[in-house]
C-alpha cells in the first residue's frame, strides 16, 4: 500500500500530461514529465517538488501534479504562512497564460472564470490537505486516550485489589488470631496449673508457638495492606540463627548439622530468610507425611569450584553425616598441613560462600498416628520459585530408604532479593 500511494499518483500525472499534450515530445510535454516525475520525492522535499510542479500547470497545463504536491505540502507541512504563498503561486500559474503575451485584460468573464477555476484549483488540495492531517491527529489523540483509559483502569482494579487484600487481611488477623489467642490463653492456664513438669513445659512450648505464629500473622497483615508497596522489615524476619530454636520447638526427632554457617555473618538476609523458610516447610511437610520419622537437617556453605578446594570437599563429605563438632575438627587440620598457605586458607574459610540447606527424613513410624494437618500441595513449588528468584536450585523426591530429602543449593551474590524476600 505503501509503494502503491507513492506510485498511483505519479502515473495519475504522467497520463493528464499525455492527454493534454499528446505523445509528441516538446517543451509542455516535457515540463509535464518532470513535474510527473518529481512527484516521487514528494514526501521527502515536499515544497520543493511543488515548485518545481509549477511550469507543469504553467506551461504544460496539467493540473495533477501541481495539485497533488500541494495536498502534500498542506499534509506534511501545514505552515500558515507556506500554504498561503503556495496557494498564491499555484493560482497565479493556473491564471496566467502561457506565453505571457496572450493574456488579455479585457476578457472579463473568460478572466473571471478562469481566476475562479485558479482559486478552486489551489484552496482545494488545502483543505483536503488539512482535513486528513486533522483526522490523523485525531486518530493519535483517539488512541492516546484510549491508553490512557486502559491505564486509568488498571489503576481502579489495583485500587479493587488493593482494598481486596486489606478485607481479606482483616477477615483473617479477627478469625486467625482470635482462635491463636485462645490456644495461647489456654496453654498459659495449663501450665500454670498442671502438676507434672512435662506438661507444664509441653503447655510453654505451645505458648511460645502461638505468639510466634501471631508474629507471623502480623507480618502477613501488613504485606497484605501495603499492597504492593515497600513493606521490607515491617517485623524482624527470621535469620539462619533462629533455625535451632525452630527446630527445639519443632517436636520432631531431629538431628541439626552445621559447619557454623548459622553464625558465620556475611550471607545475604534474603537467602538467610530463604532457608528457615524451606526447613520450616519440610519439617511441616515431615509432620504431615511421615509421622515419627528420624529427621537430619544440615545447613553448610556451599564448596567453592576448583582443584584448590578438593581437600576441603572430602572433610565437608565426611562430616555431613556427623555431629557439628566433628565436622569442625575434620575440616580444621586441613587448613594446617600447608604451612605456607595456611593464611590464604583461612581468609578462604571466612569468606562468605554460597548456602547448601538439606532436610532428609527417614521412613515414618506405623506406630506413629498422622495428625491429619490439611495441606494445599503448593509448598514445595513455592520454595522451589523462592530459590529460582534467588539464582539458586531445590530438589525435592524420595530416598531408597523409603524417606524424602529436601535439598536448597544458594548462589553466593543471590541475584534477586525483593520477590525472595
Amino acid at each position: 500500500m505503501r509503494w502503491g500511494s507513492l506510485i498511483v499518483p505519479v502515473l495519475l500525472a504522467v497520463a493528464d500530461a499525455l492527454l493534454v499534450n499528446g505523445v509528441t515530445f516538446g517543451l509542455e510535454l516535457n515540463v509535464s514529465l518532470v513535474a510527473a516525475a518529481a512527484l516521487l520525492v514528494r514526501r521527502k522535499l515536499p515544497a520543493l517538488v511543488f515548485l518545481v510542479t509549477l511550469p507543469g500547470i504553467l506551461i504544460g497545463y496539467v493540473w495533477f501534479a501541481p495539485m497533488i504536491a500541494l495536498y502534500t505540502v498542506a499534509v506534511l507541512r501545514p505552515a500558515h504562512r507556506l500554504l498561503g504563498i503556495s496557494a498564491l503561486l499555484l493560482a497565479a500559474a493556473h491564471f496566467i497564460p502561457w506565453p505571457v503575451s496572450d493574456f488579455e485584460p479585457t476578457a472579463y468573464r473568460e478572466n473571471t472564470l478562469t481566476l475562479i477555476d485558479a482559486c478552486v484549483t489551489s484552496v482545494g488540495p488545502i483543505a483536503l490537505g488539512l482535513l486528513v492531517r486533522t483526522r490523523g491527529e485525531l486518530a493519535a489523540r483517539i488512541e492516546d486516550l484510549t491508553r490512557s483509559r486502559r491505564h486509568a483502569d488498571e489503576l481502579i482494579a489495583e485500587q479493587v485489589l488493593s482494598t481486596e487484600r486489606a478485607r481479606l487481611a482483616r477477615e483473617m488477623h479477627d478469625v486467625v488470631a482470635h482462635q491463636v489467642s485462645l490456644i495461647s490463653l489456654q496453654a498459659g492456664a495449663v501450665q500454670i496449673s498442671a502438676e507434672d513438669a512435662k506438661a507444664r513445659e509441653g503447655a510453654r512450648t505451645i505458648r511460645e508457638l502461638s505468639v510466634r505464629t501471631l508474629d507471623e500473622l502480623r507480618h502477613m497483615v501488613g504485606i497484605l495492606r501495603a499492597a504492593g508497596g515497600d513493606h521490607e522489615e515491617l517485623t524482624p524476619q527470621p535469620r539462619l540463627a533462629d533455625l535451632a530454636r525452630m527446630i527445639e520447638l519443632s517436636a520432631l526427632n531431629v538431628t541439626f548439622e552445621t559447619d557454623g554457617a548459622t553464625e558465620r555473618p556475611g550471607h545475604s538476609e534474603a537467602v538467610e530468610r530463604a532457608a528457615f523458610r524451606i526447613v520450616q516447610e519440610a519439617l511441616t511437610n515431615v509432620r504431615k507425611h511421615a509421622p515419627g520419622a528420624r529427621v537430619t537437617v544440615r545447613v553448610n556453605e556451599a564448596e567453592a569450584p576448583g582443584p584448590e578446594s578438593a581437600g576441603s570437599k572430602s572433610a565437608a563429605s565426611d562430616s555431613a553425616g556427623r555431629p557439628e563438632s566433628a565436622g569442625r575438627q575434620a575440616t580444621r587440620p586441613k587448613a594446617a598441613a600447608v604451612p605456607g598457605a595456611a593464611h590464604d586458607a583461612a581468609q578462604q574459610a571466612e569468606e562468605v560462600r554460597g548456602l547448601r540447606v538439606e532436610v532428609r527424613n527417614g521412613p515414618p513410624d506405623a506406630s506413629a498416628v498422622a495428625p491429619g494437618l490439611p495441606g494445599g500441595g503448593h509448598g514445595l513449588v513455592g520454595l522451589r520459585e523462592r530459590a529460582q528468584l534467588l539464582g539458586g536450585t531445590l530438589e525435592a523426591g524420595p530416598t531408597k530408604e523409603g524417606g524424602f530429602v529436601v535439598r536448597a543449593d544458594f548462589p553466593e551474590s543471590p541475584r534477586a532479593t525483593g520477590p525472595a524476600a
